[in-house]
């Protein structure tokens, strides 16, 4: 595997799906918040762009803490996605790097709780001033793996991150653990399992 890859990680290495669920439902009951509403646009983005957009002003900073909390403390709800020990295993460090909208210490929480290596290049929602769909934390990988992101493969599981893939100049593709293949319909290339990943890697165009 000639190319430099870009996991997301939540929906594509792990899958946090009852952490995540289950975080949600707990802040917005307390807030009475519509979860579900939350919980339809929230996948992928990171928190500090999804809260304002459901909660009063006055209560971000306390419901962002909040989150926080709840998310670490539910951190071994975790399991590895099929295929994700696998794909990282063969990889070598200095080909991959991860890119999440979650933070540096949950996300490597999550990682450590599915079994799965964490890579040397990390790059969380504290070091980005924009999140996803903005391109800026696949452009800063690529930059840090000392590469074009135009030559990298982004693996993606939401509309923002395939977005946000796309947005970098990368080739991308979207793995359906979370969303329909009819709303990954902008990535290059789509999978059902990541046991397919280095198959339709090798089959991309160069």
């Amino acid at each position: 595997m000639d190319r430099s890859i870009l996991f997301d990680i939540d929906g594509t290495l792990v899958d946090s799906t009852e952490a995540v669920t289950t975080s949600w439902r707990t802040i917005a009951a307390r807030y009475g918040v519509d979860a579900d509403a939350i919980l339809r646009v929230c996948h992928g983005r990171r928190d500090e762009d999804v809260v304002p957009e459901f909660f009063p002003p006055g209560v971000v900073v306390s419901v962002l803490r909040e989150m926080a909390d709840l998310q670490l403390s539910y951190a071994d709800l975790v399991r590895p996605i099929p295929g994700s020990t696998a794909a990282l295993t063969t990889i070598p460090d200095d080909r991959w790097a991860v890119v999440t909208s979650g933070s540096r210490p949950l996300m490597t929480a999550r990682m450590r709780g599915a079994g799965l290596r964490t890579p040397p290049i990390f790059v969380a929602a504290e070091d980005v001033r924009h999140g996803k769909p903005d391109p800026e934390g696949y452009l800063l990988a690529a930059r840090q793996l000392g590469v074009a992101a135009a030559s990298c493969v982004v693996v993606e599981d939401a509309p923002a991150g395939v977005a946000a893939g796309k947005a970098a100049g990368a080739v991308v593709v979207a793995l359906t653990t979370t969303h329909a293949p009819a709303e990954l319909a902008h990535a290059d290339a789509i999978i059902d399992d990541l046991r397919e990943l280095d198959r339709m890697i090798t089959s991309l165009p160069a």
